[in-house]
This record gives C-alpha cells, sequence and structure tokens, in this order.
C-alpha cells in the first residue's frame, strides 16, 4: 500500500493528471494528507472531463433558459416542453480518445453512454444521431509512404467506428435517424466520435440524480464492475501521445446492447414507483462520479460497501472500483423499506442489482472495504469543489494573415481532372468542362458524397419518418399527431478561420436543416471539441466560437440544455481544427408538415432564398483545388436577417405551399440542386443564372454554383402556389429569386455553363464513398 507521505515524495498525483496546487487543495480541503483511493477520486472528479475545469468561464456565455426549457446543463440530460404534458429529453457527448484507440468499442460505448444519460432522466430513447470527424480518405499513387498510411489508418477507424455505433444502436432497438461525416487531415490521428440520443417522457416523469432520505439504500444495477476504463476521465483530459506505451494505455470497455436494452426496460419499468428517490448511469469516472454527485446535489452523504459491489475481476481495489469505467451500470437510491422490491423488478429482466450503500446526512462520501474505512471525503469537494481555471487567451497567429489572403477563385482556376488543361474540350465547351466537371468533383469530395454506406448499416422502426438522407432526421412521437427533427452541424473549417463567426454558422445551419424538415427548433446541445486549453490560441478560439454560439442561441431561441466539452484533441504536430458540434432537434406540430430536400413533381417552380456573395474562404471548392488548404474570410451572416429566412419559409411549409425545401451547404448552389435531383423518379431541372448575359462576369457565375453564403435554401413551389409563396416572402422581406423548375426529362441545365444528366450526376456521389474504402 502506498503511504500518504510516498504519495507526496514522489509526487504520484502527477501520474494521475493532478497539478501541485490542485494536491495541496486537496490536503487543505481534508486537512490531512489523502491516501492513494482519495487522492484517485479526487483526480477523476477534477479532471477537466468531469469539472469542466477550464472551461466553465466559457459555458456560462451560453443562454440556458427559456419558456420550454424544463431541465438545463446539470442533470443527465437536457429536457423541453412540445405540449400535451410531453417532453423531448436529449444530450450530445463525446467519445473521441477511446474511439482513436478502438474504434469498434469506443464509438459503441460512447451510444450506450449518451443512451444511459437519456433514460436516467426518465425518457424513452427514440433515436440516435452521429457526428464524426477523420482524416483524409483518398491518398494518390505517388504520395508519400505516411500519407498511404494515415489514409488506410482513416479507413479502418471509419469502418470500425460506424460498425460500433450500429452494432450498438442496432441490439438496442434504438434507431439512428441522422447524422453527419467530414473529412479533414487535421483529424488523421485524433478522430471525433460525437453521439446524441433523443427521447420522450411525461412531464411527470422526469427523474434526477439525486440522494435524498437519511438511511435509503443505494442500489447498484447492471454489469459486474472489472478494471476497465479505470481513470479514463483523466485519459480523456489529457493529449493522446503520438505512440501510446502498450503499458499506459487504458483498457478501453466494451459494451453490451442486449444488457443494456433489459438494463433500460428494467429502469423504465420502476420509474413510476414510488419507493424510486434518484437514479444516474454510471459514465465517466463509475462509481466515483454518480454516487459523489447524487449526494452532492441531495445535500446529502453516502456510505458505500465496496465488498457488496459485484466484480468480475479478482482482488480489486477500492480504487479500481471506484474509477472503473465498466459499462452497462446505474447507481439507484430507493426507500429503505422498499429495496428488495426494486431489486426484484431488475431481475425480472434478468439484471443483478444489490445493495451497496445508504444515504447519510453529514454530506460525505464513506468508502469501506474490507471492514475498513478506505476513503472519507466531502462530496461537495468531489462533485463541486474543483478549481476554475481562466486560461490565457490570445489572438492566433495565423488569424489575421489567413483572413488577408485572397479566397476568390476564377474560370482558370477550373480545369477537368481528365485532360488537366484549362481548354478542355471534353464537354463541347470550355465552360461546360469547367462548371460541369467542377461539379462533379465535388460530388465525389467525402464530406459531400452521398453517406448511404454508413447509414444503411442503421436499423430503421417504424416511427422513422425521414430517415438519414435529408436535412434532417425525423421521429413521431409514439401515439401522438407530432413528430421531432434532430440533425447535427458544424463546419470546422469555418470556425478556425473565424471561430466567432464559424461558432455563429454553426448554429444556424442546425437550425436551418430543422427548419428545412418543417420543425420549429426548440434548442440546443453541445459537444466543445478542441485541443489544448493551456495553448492560448487553442482557448482563444473557444472563447471566440462560444461568444458565436452564444449570440446565434440568443436570435434563434435556441437555449443551451446541456452538452459536453471535449479538450486535448491533438496528437502529433497540431490540434484539431476546432469543431463544436452543435445538436438541434425540433418540433414538428403536425405530420403533414413534414418536409424533404427532393424534389417532387415536372414543373414545379423552383427558388432560392437569400444572397449570394463570391464567398469562397474554407469552402469546400477551395479546398478541393488547394491541396486542402483553406484561407480567406468565411462567408458572412447575418442572424436577424436568416432568422426572418427560417421563419417565412416555415410559415410557407405550414400553409401547404411548399413541396420540398433544402438548404445550400457544402459545395454550394449546384450541389444542392444536384442533391434535389438524387433519387427524385427522373427529374431534372433548367435553372437559369439571375442577370445572366452575353457579357456575364464568370466569377459570378462560379459564385453563384459553388459559393457557400450563408442564410439560403432552394425550395420547390407548385404552380398553383407561387403567387400565395411570393407574396409570403416579399411580406416577410425576404431575398427570393425565381431560378426555373423541375422538368421531366432528368437533365440538369443550369444555364450554358452546366447541361448534364442527373444520372450522371447520381453515380458520381452514390459511389465515390465506398470507391474510397475499397482502394
Amino acid at each position: 500500500m502506498i503511504t500518504p507521505q510516498e504519495i507526496q515524495e514522489n509526487r504520484i498525483y502527477v501520474q494521475m493528471g493532478m497539478t501541485d496546487d490542485e494536491f495541496m487543495l486537496v490536503k487543505k480541503i481534508l486537512g490531512r494528507q489523502p491516501n492513494y483511493t482519495e487522492l484517485g477520486l479526487f483526480s477523476v472528479m477534477w479532471s477537466e472531463h468531469c469539472s469542466y475545469k477550464n472551461t466553465k468561464v466559457v459555458l456560462r456565455k451560453f443562454p440556458t433558459k427559456g419558456p420550454r426549457v424544463l431541465q438545463g446543463p446539470g442533470e443527465g440530460a437536457g429536457v423541453v416542453d412540445i405540449g400535451d404534458g410531453l417532453a423531448c429529453v436529449f444530450k450530445l457527448e463525446s467519445h473521441n480518445h477511446p474511439s482513436a484507440l478502438e474504434p469498434f468499442d469506443g464509438a459503441a460505448t460512447g451510444v450506450g453512454g449518451i443512451v444511459r444519460d437519456v433514460f436516467s432522466m426518465g425518457a424513452r430513447p427514440l433515436a440516435a444521431v452521429n457526428s464524426l470527424r477523420f482524416g483524409e480518405l483518398d491518398a494518390s499513387e505517388d504520395a508519400p509512404p505516411h500519407v498511404k498510411e494515415s489514409s488506410e489508418r482513416t479507413k479502418f477507424l471509419l469502418k470500425e467506428a460506424v460498425a460500433g455505433m450500429a452494432d450498438y444502436g442496432n441490439g438496442m432497438g434504438i434507431p439512428t435517424a441522422a447524422g453527419e461525416i467530414q473529412f479533414d487531415n487535421c483529424y488523421a490521428s485524433n478522430p471525433l466520435v460525437n453521439a446524441m440520443c433523443v427521447g420522450i417522457v411525461s412531464h411527470d416523469g422526469i427523474k434526477k440524480g439525486v440522494a435524498a432520505g437519511v438511511g435509503n439504500a443505494i442500489i447498484y444495477a447492471g454489469h459486474a464492475t472489472g478494471r476497465d476504463g479505470v481513470q479514463g476521465a483523466s485519459f480523456a483530459s489529457k493529449e493522446l501521445a503520438e505512440e501510446q506505451p502498450e503499458d499506459e494505455k487504458p483498457i478501453i470497455p466494451a459494451g453490451d446492447p442486449h444488457l443494456q436494452k433489459r438494463l433500460m426496460e428494467a429502469c423504465l419499468e420502476l420509474m413510476d414507483n414510488p419507493a424510486l428517490v434518484g437514479i444516474q448511469d454510471m459514465g465517466a469516472a463509475g462509481l466515483i462520479s454518480s454516487s459523489s454527485e447524487m449526494a452532492s446535489k441531495g445535500g446529502m452523504g453516502v456510505e458505500l460497501y465496496l465488498d457488496n459491489v459485484p466484480q468480475r475481476e479478482e482482488n480489486m481495489t477500492a480504487y479500481e472500483m471506484m474509477l472503473s469505467e465498466s459499462q452497462e451500470r446505474m447507481l439507484l437510491v430507493v426507500k429503505h423499506e422498499n429495496q428488495q422490491e426494486i431489486i426484484d423488478i431488475f431481475a425480472k429482466h434478468g439484471i443483478d442489482a444489490v445493495n451497496i450503500g445508504k444515504v447519510t446526512g453529514d454530506g460525505q462520501v464513506r468508502l469501506y472495504h474490507k471492514g475498513e474505512v478506505c476513503a472519507d471525503v466531502p462530496a461537495d469537494a468531489l462533485a463541486k469543489a474543483a478549481p476554475e481555471y481562466h486560461k490565457p487567451s490570445r489572438e492566433a497567429a495565423y488569424y489575421q494573415k489567413l483572413k488577408a489572403k485572397d479566397a476568390s477563385i476564377k474560370l482558370g482556376d477550373l480545369y477537368c481532372p481528365w485532360c488537366d488543361l484549362p481548354e478542355c474540350k471534353c464537354f463541347g465547351s470550355r465552360d461546360l468542362a469547367a462548371y460541369t466537371v467542377t461539379l462533379m468533383r465535388l460530388l465525389e469530395q467525402p464530406t459531400i458524397t452521398s453517406k448511404h454506406w454508413v447509414y444503411a448499416q442503421f436499423d430503421k422502426t417504424e416511427d422513422t419518418l425521414v430517415p438519414p438522407g435529408s436535412d434532417a432526421g425525423v421521429v413521431r412521437v409514439p401515439g401522438t399527431d407530432k413528430a421531432l427533427a434532430m440533425t447535427v452541424d458544424c463546419n470546422s473549417r469555418y470556425v478556425y478561420l473565424d471561430p466567432c463567426q464559424g461558432g455563429k454558422i454553426a448554429v444556424a445551419e442546425a437550425c436551418r436543416n430543422i427548419v428545412a424538415s418543417g420543425a420549429t427548433p426548440l434548442a440546443v446541445t453541445d459537444n466543445l471539441n478542441f485541443g489544448s486549453p493551456e495553448n492560448p490560441e487553442i482557448f482563444w478560439q473557444l472563447e471566440q466560437s462560444a461568444v458565436g454560439i452564444s449570440e446565434a442561441c440568443l436570435v434563434f431561441d435556441t437555449p443551451v440544455i446541456g452538452g459536453n466539452v471535449s479538450l486535448y484533441n491533438e496528437r502529433g504536430p497540431a490540434a484539431i481544427y476546432p469543431t463544436p458540434v452543435i445538436g438541434v432537434v425540433g418540433l414538428i406540430e403536425d405530420l403533414s408538415h413534414i418536409t424533404t430536400s427532393k424534389f417532387k413533381n415536372p414543373g414545379d417552380a423552383i427558388y432560392l432564398l437569400g444572397t449570394t456573395l463570391n464567398e469562397f474562404g474554407g469552402s469546400e471548392l477551395q479546398k478541393m483545388l488547394n491541396n486542402g488548404e483553406i484561407f480567406g474570410p468565411v462567408p458572412l451572416i447575418d442572424l436577424r436577417e436568416e432568422k426572418r429566412t427560417q421563419d417565412a419559409l416555415l410559415a410557407a411549409i405550414r400553409q401547404g405551399l411548399v413541396k420540398s425545401a433544402h438548404d445550400v451547404s457544402e459545395g454550394g448552389l449546384g450541389v444542392c440542386l444536384a442533391e434535389c435531383l438524387m433519387d427524385s423518379d427522373g427529374l431534372g431541372a433548367k435553372i437559369a443564372i439571375p442577370g445572366e448575359n452575353p457579357a456575364c462576369d464568370t466569377t459570378n457565375a462560379i459564385a453563384f454554383l459553388f459559393s457557400e453564403s450563408q442564410g439560403r435554401f432552394i425550395v420547390s413551389v407548385s404552380p398553383a402556389n407561387q403567387a400565395a409563396f411570393e407574396k409570403l416572402t416579399g411580406e416577410a422581406k425576404i431575398n427570393t429569386t425565381l431560378l426555373g423548375h423541375t422538368t421531366a426529362d432528368g437533365q440538369l441545365v443550369v444555364g450554358d455553363k452546366i447541361n448534364t444528366p442527373v444520372a450522371q450526376l447520381t453515380e458520381k456521389w452514390k459511389g465515390a464513398l465506398e470507391k474510397c474504402l475499397q482502394k
């Protein structure tokens, strides 16, 4: 046994991720030297992953209240009112570090953990959503060996992470309704795996993780505890080494979705039982996190008898049992006299549940092991007393330099890769070659191309009304005529080039996707994925993006009701792009309002809502033409103008004036039009370039087709509704442009710039991801 004296002399606390000052603060709180177990409790509970000690100062910027908010940050998940006594419960979290080492188990348990967060609130999970980031998939034949090796590693990570998420969600019977995947070199050694879960609960069924009632029993339910994931929260609160020594690699927990399915059903059955006082999942930091947080929130203490904890490995120490992150485990506080009744409910579902302690009134977390007190620590000290830091912040050195670079794109920059000449005549004219091939190349980019290979691995249910592939997934609220739309979004290239603007755009695009589906955005959950906060430039990125996110949330009336912070996402010479992923859930009051992105009928009018400018900084076209390099000012965004546009579109949808709606995002208008035509039963479109004439500046045509200007939608409207639609958008003062109409000939025609069969575009778009993975 390591003595308290040896802990201090050998600075063992440093190995656990604590600083000298933090160790001294622990000594001050306890009034003595901590023993090894107590030090372990503080190290995980004061880690960034659990305490947000580096980011609380930033998170306080977010608006968290609103008329629909029933539960904001601080519980397992946020809760918003959707009317008729029902509420939506949702949250987004990361499992980045584990997925970088063991992508299948890391991604699978990421899904498992976020599902537990939702059903621990008393909600039945309806759907999962995911946001993934990986390095580049493809490497040319003459690429250096390390580039090829990185590409192969990325393919492995993608395949395994998707398989892990699908295995867990499908095993629990929870469909994946939406998601996004982006590819950039910065994620090559540090992929991001973010998972979101959405559930439904009645207002009077909402539960919280709280301990109350002196003498009440503490029940452990679920999987037995092993040594997997010990110090996992601390592991997630530091940078990954480029080469992780085998003896320092944590044991990444493996998940069992079928066990968790039984665990969930047992928990949901007992939610209405008056014997249940509080419930919380054992996620990051395991048993110590759930027990100390529940005690602290209730103003109580707990005594835990660790010999009673189910163990699947021999000779486990108190330190290992308390810090293990074994999966599929829940902690409950139940009335003492009814504990057997609760245990019997778990037994009915094939789940082991045992009494491992009791609630006390002294505010202490007291642990007994082998007849001795092995830890005696104030619950508040673990859950609330972590030091808070306001890290130094400095504008990134690259910011002004990249912002000043010219991001414009000329016709000479577009060429046919088959001939490698700007004067290529493959398509009969120089313009047709340049514009058509550019569109085809964009449709093959991994970030843009069809993700059918991914979402085909996820199950659907009869309540999945709009599966992955449209702007947002839509799931029916069981037993009602309502539905929930859900999405996740973040263009990290924008956030890198301009963190504040990029933060605004992330929220705006997420809301845009919700509105295009016919829903009112309700609230935001976020996952802030950044590099090390010890770097002042990284902390500046974090601060600035939070300012942008906050401003956008206020304008769109979408309070932040929960989320997660994932820092230290860097491995090797550079950090990832700052990636604040935004999850939004929206409410569809009437199923007839559900709107999808596909064009519906020939002869429908095609409108563009919003303004197109010559904006290519951070765009997919810029990245494609410049070998991954990005620079220049990002697209402008006027939040209030965009809110008016979104409100007008939603009003038009609810009045039955809109056949389809799709937001214009990566790749610009050309890609958006092509996506609207995919799988549209042979439809085509004939589009005029506004103001096009023989003297038209070709730069305008490039911007028209490929700029990523914000706040824009492509909308189709039947001829009978055109006048009413134009009247509505005119009264709302929305910039509305009639571009053309859908056709029955299966051809996309855009002025004299593009004239190509939709089938040819579809072939490029649908098969690109699979081709990359098979190389």
